[in-house]
């Protein structure tokens, strides 16, 4: 029977048909590959065919249409972020407080009574610190966005066998990544082609020297910091060239794992919001109990109108409740936040700024934040036998040699000059931008080279004769196995090798060492000299390294069998320097009562050097000898949790940290108790700086994780700002504490005012309207004031909070029996001598007299310890400028047709009213008089 014969259409249908048929099976297949490859195949174990085979990978790369298919596979690689904050629900959340509750209540109160002036206030109040509190959190994420936007998101791949540079975002499974020296590295990725390729991994692995990485497998179990055939996405290229197969993208590689988890981590609850939840309970509490007190004793004792003693118990309720709390605490936080950033810290919480005011003790790291993380040169010893010191700080070219104090002239020592010469040319390091004598500039290449580049611009060696006319014609790279670096040189008259290496290495390679007079033999007696030195230097926190030359001839190529016989020239120590104003910053948290602990990656001696130098281990901090060590490692703490916390309780010192330990060292002291700061810029520093009270994370290097799991962030990576954190969130806890106890003493004095009144028979000494003003307009003039209280210099000389301490303290009742004396016996004074001109003249008077004594007693409130004259009365603009603007706003009152209609007011004399203002002033004198008694000439907080 004959076929039919199929049309075109039919053919392409057919095959059209077969080939997504094909296609589906293929993306199939390939899907369940990327979970035996996401999951189960050890890359750094396996060889490279078997990795290219595993990801349907080519060494020449994938073709564009290749790669846009596996990203609709495996989507972006981006990593995985919590979800924005919709901004209704951002702007709703700032309602879920006690307080905000307290004040609806207060509104729905004083609606009842149809006083909707008073209604519109409390509400204006309640949206006014909804919006604070929202502006504030939406511009601290927009200033996070900002962060990361600085972030490199750029990548150099093979598409179609041609070196593309392509978003980060759009990087593949099986894409090939070109590595290349200053690269951030986007995924994880299999090395298979490496030339002297050295990553900084610090990021992940806490490692801070870098790491030389290579493409042959390594051991199955080896650590992450161990597999050297791998990149990890987020880590940087030091030096040298490579390629790599991309095994893992987003949050399957292993900083998108740490990411991952930190998004799903819950966050901590506020401890400051729970106790300003916790004051406003109690200040409504108070409220409460007063208005019942003045609504019992008028209408039972006194027996007044119901309706008019109900209204003056309300009065007293709205009045009493701290309505003015959430806004001067919203308004506190926001200067203490911006305050902040102009200290180069940004707040992302709100609560953050008042946080820091609470810890007592910081967990810090040392590179970055103590020490500047740039590698310097400090001191120079040739076979000359002397020390040569250098000065300049960081990539600056600008500095001198000295031995001693004096100045050497090079031209004159030929050995050092020598010395620096090796220094110059013996590298790879090289200037980005402009060259600059006199600011910092920024050096491409490996921090030890860069400071061997460093010094030899120092010296203008370059610019000299003869090294003018050096020209490097060959060189050895640094590798661990070998431990030195080597450079041929061609110089005036013949070729010479230069060599930098680990000084053990140098001493045993060379056979005589360089003096003024030339070449002199290596004996057993200058060997352990020199020998002297290293380890004297080594125990300074000096990175030693040796320098050394040999003269080849003619000799146009060098290899490393070339590299003995050679002539010893000396000597380098070179540190990364701690920061400016480190030291200071360490000694005002001994003063404050905060405790430094270094918690680090790098070396013990390293370590514990540094923290000598800045103060951590000086004065009372504990030594060997009182049967403790000094510092600790990883190895040394892996010990019970009874042994663990006995070592944390005497060691500020920790070296070598893994990040299970680090988090291990956050939690053990907060299961005690102790309010802890933790700084961090790694990936493995992000889930203690979650769990930590406070995460403080380094703005410059500090990875997105580590951002995303902290509260604070430096803009400067500096252990100074972090102090200035410190004394600010003091400040903020401090004002809060002041408003309270200013809200407390007046409310309370004016109850007593009015049960003295009852007790005595006066009329209603002030209606409810006159009541409602002084303590809501007066009193919320004068918090404004409050809540921009800067501190004072004895802020940073208390000890720091307990993290039970509640904000009201017993501290206050010695105000509240002064102010509530002063105030009442003016009050009921006032009221009795204008009596027998009416009760409305009386009632003027006792509103002005009240009014000023709350006025004037702003001013004690400032400090509650400290005299005013100490701190200055008009350090504070801005308690001058509210001062002022209370005491016009009272004369405006009182003698403005209009008010004295709503007030109930008589026209009260101008003279009357300035002899009331001077009256008032006696409840500063009296303050003033009990702190001079009670703390000294020179009180400080307790």
């Amino acid at each position: 029977m004959p076929q039919k014969v199929k049309s075109d259409e039919e053919i392409n249908s057919a095959n059209s048909v077969f080939l997504n048929l094909r296609f589906k099976k293929y993306m199939e297949k390939t899907k369940k590959r990327s979970i035996e490859i996401d999951q189960k195949l050890p890359f750094h174990s396996s060889g490279v065919e078997d990795a290219m085979e595993a990801l349907s990978a080519d060494l020449g790369g994938l073709s564009v249409g290749e790669a846009k298919k596996r990203q609709e596979l495996y989507g972006k690689n981006l990593l995985p972020e919590k979800k924005r904050s919709n901004l209704f629900l951002l702007f709703f959340n700032q309602f879920r407080s006690f307080l905000i509750l307290i004040l609806f209540m207060a509104a729905f109160i004083t609606f009842i009574a149809n006083r909707m002036t008073d209604v519109y206030f409390i509400l204006t109040v309640i949206f006014f610190n909804a919006i604070m509190g929202f502006i504030h959190e939406f511009r601290a994420e927009k200033a996070i966005q900002a962060i990361k936007r600085l972030e490199q998101r750029k990548a150099i791949v093979i598409r179609d066998r041609k070196e593309v540079e392509i978003g980060a975002e759009d990087v593949v499974p099986g894409d090939v990544l070109v590595l290349k020296e200053g690269n951030t590295i986007c995924a994880d990725g299999r090395i298979f082609q490496a030339r002297d390729l050295r990553t900084s991994e610090a990021s992940l692995t806490g490692e801070s020297m870098p790491v030389e990485k290579m493409s042959e497998t390594v051991d199955e179990n080896a650590a992450i910091g161990d597999r050297m055939n791998m990149v990890w996405q987020g880590t940087n290229i030091v030096s040298g060239v490579g390629k790599a197969l991309v095994t893992a993208i987003a949050n399957q590689t292993e900083l998108g794992k740490i990411a991952k988890s930190m998004v799903e981590m819950e966050k901590q609850s506020s401890l400051f919001r729970r106790k300003t939840d916790f004051l406003g309970k109690q200040m409504a509490g108070f409220a409460i109990f007063t208005s019942f007190v003045v609504f019992g004793f008028a209408y039972w004792v006194r027996n007044y109108d119901f309706e008019e003693t109900l209204l003056l118990s309300i009065a007293f309720l709205v009045s009493s409740i701290p309505e003015g709390l959430p806004a001067i605490i919203t308004i506190v936080l926001a200067i203490g936040a911006n305050r902040m950033a102009k200290k180069n810290v940004i707040i992302r919480e709100f609560g953050a700024s008042e946080m820091m005011g609470a810890v007592s003790v910081i967990l810090t790291d040392k590179t970055g934040t103590i020490t500047r993380s740039i590698l310097v040169v400090k001191k120079i010893f040739t076979g000359m036998g002397r020390d040569i010191s250098v000065s300049g700080i960081g990539f600056q070219f600008k500095g001198g040699f000295f031995a001693g104090n004096k100045e050497i002239e090079l031209e004159k020592n030929p050995v050092e000059l020598k010395l620096i010469s090796i220094a110059a040319f013996c590298n790879d390091a090289h200037l980005k931008g402009e060259d600059n004598q006199n600011k910092e500039v920024e050096i491409a290449g490996d921090p030890t080279e860069a400071a061997m580049f460093v010094i030899g611009e120092k010296a203008g060696i370059r610019d000299r004769s003869p090294f003018d006319r050096y020209e490097v014609i060959d060189e050895i790279p640094f590798k661990s196995e070998q431990k030195f670096r080597a450079s041929l040189v061609k110089t005036e008259n013949s070729n010479e090798v230069f060599v930098i290496g680990a000084p053990e290495k140098l001493l045993e390679m060379s056979r005589d060492y360089l003096t003024i007079d030339g070449p002199a033999p290596m004996d057993v007696e200058k060997q352990h000299e020199i020998q002297r030195k290293i380890h004297q230097w080594t125990g300074e926190a000096l990175r030693v390294l040796g320098m050394g030359f040999k003269d080849v001839g003619d000799v146009t190529e060098i290899s490393s069998n070339d590299i003995n016989d050679l002539t010893w020239v000396g000597i380098v120590g070179i540190i990364d320097p701690p920061k400016k104003g480190v030291l200071e910053s360490v000694q005002e948290c001994k003063e404050a009562g905060i405790r430094v602990i270094m918690v680090t990656g790098d070396h013990k001696r390293t370590a514990t050097a540094i923290a000598e130098q800045v103060g951590i281990l000086n004065g009372s901090y504990p030594k060997e000898e009182n049967g403790y060590p000094v510092s600790l490692t990883t190895t040394e703490l892996n010990v019970n949790d009874d042994k663990f916390d006995e070592y944390l309780e005497h060691v500020n010192v920790f070296a070598r940290m893994n990040p299970d330990i680090k988090l291990r060292i956050a939690e053990r002291l907060q299961a005690k108790g102790v309010l802890i700061a933790m700084t961090g810029d790694g990936i493995n520093d992000a889930p203690a700086l979650k769990k930590a009270y406070v995460g403080v994370s380094m703005g410059i290097r500090g990875t997105e994780v580590a951002k995303d799991a902290s509260q604070i962030i430096l803009q400067d990576d500096n252990f100074s700002s972090i102090v200035n954190a410190v004394r600010e969130g003091r400040i903020v806890f401090n004002n809060v504490r002041i408003y309270s106890y200013y809200m407390l003493t007046t409310t309370f004095a004016f109850v007593v005012a009015y049960i003295a009144s009852f007790i005595l028979g006066f009329p209603l000494i002030l209606t409810a309207v006159q009541v409602l003003y002084v303590n809501l307009v007066t009193s919320g003039i004068m918090n404004i004031g409050l809540a921009t209280e800067p501190g004072h210099k004895e802020i940073m000389k208390r000890p720091p909070l307990m993290k039970d301490e509640q904000i009201l303290k017993s501290d206050v009742i010695p105000y509240i029996i002064i102010v509530s004396v002063v105030l009442g016996s003016l009050v009921l004074l006032t009221f009795q001598y204008y009596l027998p001109e009416g009760e409305k003249m009386a009632r003027t008077g006792t509103f002005v007299m009240a009014s000023m004594i709350q006025i004037f007693h702003l001013f004690n409130m400032r400090s509650t310890r400290s005299s005013l004259f100490e701190i200055g009365p008009f350090s504070n603009i801005w308690v001058n400028v509210t001062f002022s603007a209370a005491v016009i706003l009272q004369l405006l009152v009182v003698k403005s047709p209009f008010f004295q209609k709503i007030m109930g007011f008589e026209n009260f004399p101008v003279l009357d009213f300035f002899v009331i203002f001077g009256l008032g002033t006696l409840i500063v004198w009296i303050v003033e008089i009990y702190k001079y008694f009670k703390f000294g000439k020179s009180p400080k907080e307790k």
